[in-house]
């Protein structure tokens, strides 16, 4: 364990001499072809926000696995889901071609994919069964509960975690829960967080730095200026105008 506060992760970048071909996924995604791609971590919270289909859980995707982390999920070590088979495309080849700073290089933490959750779970109750410890049990609870026990008893030491989409399964009062775990391992200063969200409620996680993915390029963003904000906001000033504007357009 070191002493040095978090975050660790300083840098990363796309090496283009790792790169086999720029026309296969996912370097023919606009983020990576346009330009230079790289991503500067100055914060122990970074989020990521972006429509869908632009590269955000590509991006986690590919620095779990330059973490050493399985890219279907889980922590160092572990590989819960057998994806060797898989027909849908994922980062693990980005990780591939990535290079990275670290100051220092932590990859103890974990990998929340909301997608694997309960093939994570069931690896995690298996493991624990099979060396005569008590199991997680993290599924014997409703999807957001189980959400909520796993970030509580997996997010506590010193590492790096990376963290997709993880308002799916929580209600707006559970994604406040959700934020005073971040603000937990925030104060902590040993926990380096970056998380990619579709949540106005988690982008407003005090102190964190906020960027917006495009086929452009990576920018800091302010709340109020993303899509899902300003969505949110004209639906919460008038619902019934909000739909019917949405619903004729």
């Amino acid at each position: 364990m070191t002493r040095m506060r978090a975050p660790y992760l300083k840098q990363i970048w796309l090496d283009d001499g790792r790169i086999p071909d720029r026309s296969i996924y996912p370097f023919c995604l606009p983020i990576f072809s346009r330009s230079e791609f790289s991503l500067e971590f100055d914060s122990p919270i970074t989020i990521v926000v972006g429509e869908n289909g632009i590269g955000k859980s590509t991006i986690l995707e590919g620095i779990a696995a330059l973490a050493g982390y399985d890219e279907a999920g889980g922590g160092k070590g572990y590989r819960p889901v057998d994806h060797s088979r898989a027909l849908e495309a994922m980062g693990g080849d980005l990780g591939k071609a990535l290079r990275a700073s670290w100051l220092p290089k932590v990859t103890q933490g974990w990998f929340f994919r909301a997608e694997s959750f309960f093939s994570v779970s069931r690896y995690l109750d298996q493991a624990a069964m099979d060396a005569g410890a008590a199991a997680p049990d993290f599924l014997s609870h409703s999807h957001g509960e189980g959400f909520l026990r796993f970030f509580e008893e997996r997010c506590r030491n010193q590492g790096l975690y990376i963290f997709d989409e993880p308002e799916s399964a929580l209600s707006p009062s559970r994604q406040v829960e959700f934020l005073k775990l971040l603000r937990r391992m925030d104060d902590s200063g040993f926990c380096q967080v970056i998380m990619a969200t579709h949540s106005p409620i988690l982008m407003a996680c005090p102190g964190a730095r906020l960027l917006g993915l495009s086929k452009y390029g990576l920018e800091p963003i302010k709340l109020e200026q993303t899509q899902h904000f300003r969505l949110l906001r004209e639906f919460c000033l008038d619902p019934e105008l909000f739909i019917q504007m949405m619903l004729d357009g």
